[in-house]
């Protein structure tokens, strides 16, 4: 095990002055495949309480070591050099300051074992274990007086209660168990309705509840129980109650999205039996945090359970021993979330989608008025805020990824500069936010890239990049992969259509039930928009994207013959097979209906029917393990384009779920994006694959005849 480096005095060493040796910097060149794994990604901003340092976390992906890690540093809140408080071999996540400053906590798993809590000392040294838990800890937060923290657990499982009876056994002989042959595994059983879910897996009975760590004591105690799953939990000021959100709707909490506000004592023994419940609404209330004065509680909530995602989110407080909630954001029409209050009680601080960006806002309570501590274009995914009023922000535009931010009286300061170098290297496209009308008059927006060397009145090989969600966005934030391809010689089209947050809920709900038309048509009239301009080359034109976007693609090959190439990631067309493979059981019933019901509206937003009618050469990739959007998806649309004698590969990433985490196998992806497109978009005569790696992953074989 490599250990820690000392923490907190490192700050005057790290900030001495050093000798500077002049260079000449080579000239900035074009992106390419492996450069895209030497950046990295700063989030998660923490404030310390004395306002003096920001502490948060550095993500980076290794093609040498072939995984990512995560870890920990910290910055002078005044500006100054950044220092690391976490080894490199040990990834590290969500640092938290107790509230007297005299440590930062944070989660590791390291030798192998379980996520556990571990804790730095202000005054210097190595991280201690704090928890030692016979599960991982999901989620950890500071009590008022520094001397608790409430841990989010999953009930154990069998393996780790035998797992701990083992090690007891083994510690009381004060000798080493002797080793056991290998158990087969025991099957699922399943009786939840809820019985799947990405990165997990099988569903079973285990629920998340908060227990209360006694520090010094290193005692646990169980505060919440149930078939529930309780999240979210936060401390009252005065460190006697826990507010937490669950769904503990009846007859069954798999079949609603009515997640309320609760409040539990915290030195409570009953696991507890008597609750306060602060919200009562139908949809979502979630993310409640406590006003100074412990009166109020703030959190997000929706006004329309049956729109579920597609419902705008609101924020609101209701008084903290329950009674009528007052919204605060009902006029925005915007997405918000993330709520907490001022320092001095008298505003709420959320962040607001709206319009391409995720921005910082600010609700005064006296009057309603929303500000803007920080705006722009720009992408907002976390912030802290001091006892003064300075604010600490992860943030990326279009040519910088995450970095954090300082932003106080309006001025934004950059405080940490992990990519500073990186960028020195690269030419890179500026991007574009741009708006155009749809066949019916709608206004929409989207981003554009243009190839770094692009010469006006030029047309370029185009490839429309459908988003993920439905209800989701592309926002001011730096895309990797639309930089890579601008490098290839792309203009890159990342729509934000019908269906897209940041533009009103009507927006978004417009494709309710109805997926594959108003969508479609603001993703073509991106592509209309770009040709008409005289940018885009109307001959060579290619489509391809993630989840709904995979999705996407698949209905837009059914719809148009338009693009010379595909790739649908993650994608699907024949709805009705997924139900009951993936994790979406609620909200196909939500949105569709039952499928033996509701026949022609599952048809509806179906195009498998249309699939004879395919002759775009597409590829379709996505992990053997994902449930979000299963690779069924996509094994049905190749089998069948297959059969046809169409133009089509499966390509099928081993140990894989929704999102890919395995650094060989996101370059291996980006390879055969590049080669699918030159081999039939560019038609550069190039191989439509690229050379296969030492360790390819799975690749479907078309079914003989008989076998």
């Amino acid at each position: 095990m490599k250990k820690l480096r000392s923490a907190f005095f490192l700050i005057v060493l790290a900030s001495a002055s050093s000798i500077t040796i002049a260079q000449q910097s080579p000239a900035p060149r074009l992106i390419g495949v492996d450069d895209l794994f030497d950046f990295r990604e700063a989030h998660d901003p923490q404030i310390s309480p004395d306002g003096q340092f920001v502490a948060y976390t550095l993500s980076a992906n290794s093609l040498k070591d072939d995984k990512s890690e995560t870890r920990i540093y910290m910055v002078p809140a005044a500006g100054g050099d950044a220092v690391a408080l976490t080894a490199e071999g040990n990834s590290s996540e969500h640092p938290r300051w107790s509230p007297d400053g005299k440590f930062l906590a944070f989660l590791s798993e390291r030798n192998e074992g379980k996520t556990q809590v571990y804790l730095l000392n202000r005054l210097g040294g190595e991280a201690q274990k704090l928890t030692d838990t016979i599960q991982d800890v999901d989620d950890f937060v500071w009590a008022p007086d520094s001397k608790r923290l409430v841990l989010i657990l999953r009930d154990p499982s069998p393996e780790e209660l035998e797992a701990a009876a083992s090690k007891g056994k083994e510690d009381a002989a004060d000798k080493p168990a002797a080793p056991k042959k290998p158990k087969a595994k025991s099957p699922w059983v399943i009786d939840r309705l809820q019985f799947k879910e990405d990165t997990v897996g099988y569903l079973d009975r285990r629920r998340t509840h908060l227990y209360v760590f006694d520090v010094a004591a290193k005692a646990t105690t169980q505060v919440t129980s149930g078939d529930y799953d309780d999240d979210d939990p936060a401390w009252s000021p005065d460190g006697k109650f826990l507010a937490f959100s669950s769904n503990r709707s009846k007859p069954d909490p798999d079949a609603t999205y009515n997640w309320d506000i609760w409040v539990v004592a915290a030195d409570n023994t009953d696991k507890g039996a008597n609750l306060t419940q602060v919200t009562t609404a139908p949809g979502e209330d979630r993310s409640p945090t406590w006003s100074p004065d412990g009166k109020w509680i703030a959190y997000s909530m929706q006004f329309d359970p049956k729109l579920f995602q597609y419902s705008t989110k609101h924020i609101a407080i209701a008084p903290s021993t329950g009674g009528e909630a007052k919204v605060l954001t009902k006029s925005l029409d915007r997405m918000a979330t993330t709520p907490r209050f001022s320092p001095d009680g008298k505003g709420v601080y959320f962040i607001a989608d709206d319009d391409g960006t995720l921005q910082l806002c600010l609700v005064n309570l006296a009057d309603g008025k929303i500000t803007r501590p920080v705006s722009g274009h720009v992408m907002l995914d976390g912030y802290s805020v001091a006892k003064d009023g300075m604010v600490a922000a992860s943030l990326s535009t279009m040519d910088r990824p995450f970095e954090i931010f300082s932003a106080s009286g309006g001025k934004l300061t950059q405080l940490s500069h992990a990519n500073d170098a990186w960028l020195a290297k690269f030419k890179l496209s500026a991007g574009e936010y741009l708006s155009f009308k749809s066949k019916d008059g709608t206004v929409v927006h989207g981003y554009m890239y243009k190839p770094v060397d692009y010469v006006p009145g030029k047309k370029y090989p185009t490839l429309l990049r459908p988003h993920g969600g439905p209800v989701w966005a592309y926002y001011a934030e730096f895309q990797d992969l639309g930089q890579l391809l601008a490098a290839n010689g792309y203009v890159v089209l990342l729509p934000n259509p019908r269906g897209s947050t940041g533009y009103g809920e009507g927006f978004s709900k417009a494709i309710f039930a109805d997926w594959g038309n108003k969508d479609f048509q603001d993703d073509m009239a991106f592509v209309d928009y770009a040709i008409a301009e005289g940018i885009a080359d109307p001959d060579k034109l290619g489509v391809g994207g993630w989840s709904y976007g995979g999705i996407s693609t698949d209905f837009i090959i059914t719809q148009t013959k338009r693009f010379k190439a595909a790739i649908s990631g993650a994608g699907a067309a024949d709805y009705s097979s997924m139900w009951g493979h993936d994790q979406y059981q609620r909200d196909y019933v939500t949105e569709l209906g039952y499928p033996w019901e509701h026949r022609a509206t599952w048809e509806h937003v179906a195009y498998f029917s249309k699939i004879k009618d395919v002759t775009t050469p597409t590829m379709f990739v996505g992990g053997n393990i994902d449930w979000n959007v299963p690779i069924l998806g996509g094994e049905q649309m190749y089998q069948s384009l297959k059969a046809l004698g169409r133009e089509t590969l499966l390509v099928v990433y081993p140990d894989e779920y929704h999102g890919f985490k395995t650094p060989s196998h996101i370059k291996d992806l980006h390879e055969r994006y590049l080669a699918w497109y030159a081999h039939y978009v560019k038609a550069d005569g190039s191989p439509a694959r690229p050379p296969e790696p030492p360790e390819k992953p799975v690749e479907a074989k078309p079914v003989k005849a008989g076998n």
